[in-house]
């Protein structure tokens, strides 16, 4: 009996929501923000991490900066090919930001990240000239051999020089991808179950022309944004 009356109230609340539906919900707007860089509380909302976790002297911090016009969030540190003596690890001279899990349960889907109305992310960003690599995870409801973890997207972002840029990535440019490595699979990102989002960035590869080896890095974040092209 009580099943029944749950699956009555759930029908009802379903109900509801459809008569009340906006134009918005019908045609949601051009753009929406995904992350503000604003305010100490919303780079609660990340993490960092570095090649520090595995034995190496890289490192990080985030944090706010008043840009005059408004606060930014800034992401800086030292990128170094150096490892702890004695310590062998397969990779080092990386750092990176991650957003924080969005907390959901199993009958509530409310807290992903919703970009399925969106077809391109945007990001204001103002760096130097290194090439940084924009992550987006994805629910793993496909369970890819050997990879129990969130599935992740990636795409190349070269931040110019001193001077404030808007990067717009496509998300059909994000390559599905294993610990850094594109994988040959034929997965397909699902924009409506994003868990998370990340920007890093390594000491060697990117784009041809943009900043690379070992050394510091500093970009400064303004928003990042779902628009639909």
């Amino acid at each position: 009996m009580s099943r029944f009356r749950s699956i009555l109230r759930s029908s009802l609340d379903a109900t509801k929501k459809a008569l009340t539906w906006s134009a918005d919900d019908l045609m949601p707007p051009s753009e929406k923000y995904v992350f503000k860089f604003n305010s100490k509380e919303e780079l609660k909302r990340w993490h960092l991490y570095s090649d520090s976790e595995y034995g190496g002297l890289s490192s990080a911090s985030l944090e706010i900066k008043d840009a005059g016009n408004g606060l930014t969030g800034v992401f800086s540190g030292n990128l170094s090919l150096d490892v702890t003596e004695g310590l062998k690890i397969n990779r080092s001279g990386f750092c990176g930001m991650r957003s924080k899990k969005y907390s959901f349960s199993c009958t509530q889907f409310d807290g992903y990240i919703d970009l399925d109305a969106y077809d391109t992310l945007a990001m204001k960003l103002k760096g130097d000239g290194r090439c940084y690599i924009s992550t987006i995870y994805t629910e793993n409801w496909v369970n890819h051999p050997g990879q129990p973890e969130d599935n992740s997207w990636q795409a190349f972002v070269f931040v110019p020089k001193d001077d404030w840029y808007i990067a717009k990535i496509p998300l059909e440019r994000y390559l599905p991808t294993w610990r850094g490595n594109v994988i040959d699979s034929k997965l397909e990102m699902n924009p409506s179950r994003i868990v998370g989002m990340s920007l890093s960035v390594n000491a060697e590869g990117g784009f041809r022309g943009a900043k690379t080896g070992p050394g510091d890095f500093k970009v400064e974040m303004e928003w990042i944004k779902a628009l639909r092209m």
